[in-house]
């Protein structure tokens, strides 16, 4: 006996779980979104402030910083910081922006292709000592790795490679969320029955690989590039230890160099910093859509 359907308040019809219980709506209550508006406007705000004050702040120098209002302008000096910018740093700000590009890119590129490749594997091979090799991956989530700087230095120093670009890179590359979200992407997005069509055809498991199990992890590769490229360029403490050379610096380093020197000025450090985060705002904005499609991956099993 089928059961009848049911109309909301608001005209939508929908059919009850239990026959004879009156209609509810569907929409969410007022408080509700009330709640969900200022909890998402308090979200916005917290994330937009500090980008509206690096830009009114990348204006200024020293005395404005001091005597105007923090998030009003005060005497355009835009291309005086610049120059000062570029006076502090010796002409050195653009190579350390180029150098923090270099390292994200490569770090994200190979580290998201390892990420996915183990991903996979962990999702459709059967092999010993499978549970025990994720075990130790997801343990690497809780490990922080300002606690293996050091370790990391003393590796490095020991076969020669500090102070060079390796240093940063190799470390980078590693993620064990990466893995995780690569797993998880691989069980729910990559048929089985594929694979072995795929093999009943007699192509290799590299061919599978490159061709049909890359596409599509799309997403996920997305999402796992923007977590390594955003790791990789916000990671301060592994380049400090490793690298002190001018010419290979990325531009956190070289900014914090800037704030060390004595009564530096800070309307030029801010000018740095608001140019060193916008290669990060491009990234996220061109990726945008691939990047919220790889968070959800995992999510909804089919």
């Amino acid at each position: 006996m089928s059961t009848k359907l049911a109309t909301t308040a608001d005209g939508l019809q929908y059919r009850p779980s239990v026959e004879g219980m009156p209609p509810r709506s569907i929409a969410p209550k007022t408080p509700a979104r009330v709640i969900t508006t200022v909890i998402l406007v308090v979200a916005l705000l917290y994330f937009l402030v500090p980008i509206a004050w690096l830009i009114i702040a990348s204006t200024k120098n020293n005395a404005d910083l001091a005597s105007s209002f923090g998030f009003w302008f005060a005497d355009m000096n835009l291309a005086d910081n610049w120059t000062k910018l570029m006076g502090w740093t010796q002409r050195m700000f653009p190579r350390w922006v180029f150098n923090s590009v270099l390292y994200s890119t490569v770090a994200a590129t190979v580290g998201t292709l390892l990420s996915v490749s183990a991903g996979y594997a962990m999702a459709k091979f059967k092999f010993p000592g499978k549970n025990l090799t994720m075990g130790v991956i997801m343990g690497g989530l809780l490990m922080p790795i300002a606690l293996l700087t050091i370790p990391l230095y003393v590796v490095f120093h020991n076969i020669g490679l500090t102070n060079t670009m390796w240093a940063v890179i190799i470390p980078s590359v590693v993620s064990p969320f990466g893995v995780f979200l690569g797993r998880v992407y691989a069980e729910s997005s990559v048929p089985t029955e594929l694979l072995e069509a795929a093999r009943i055809d007699g192509a290799g498991e590299a061919r599978i690989f490159f061709t049909m199990v890359l596409r599509l992890l799309a997403p996920a590769m997305v999402t796992i590039f923007l977590f390594i490229f955003v790791a990789t360029w916000n990671n301060f403490l592994l380049p400090l230890m490793m690298v002190n050379s001018t010419e290979i610096m990325p531009v956190t380093q070289g900014l914090y160099g800037m704030m060390s020197y004595f009564a530096p000025d800070k309307g030029a450090v801010m000018l740095g910093a608001l140019l060193g985060v916008i290669p990060l705002i491009l990234l996220f904005v061109f990726l945008q859509r691939f990047w919220q499609a790889g968070l959800a991956a995992g999510s909804v099993k089919g």
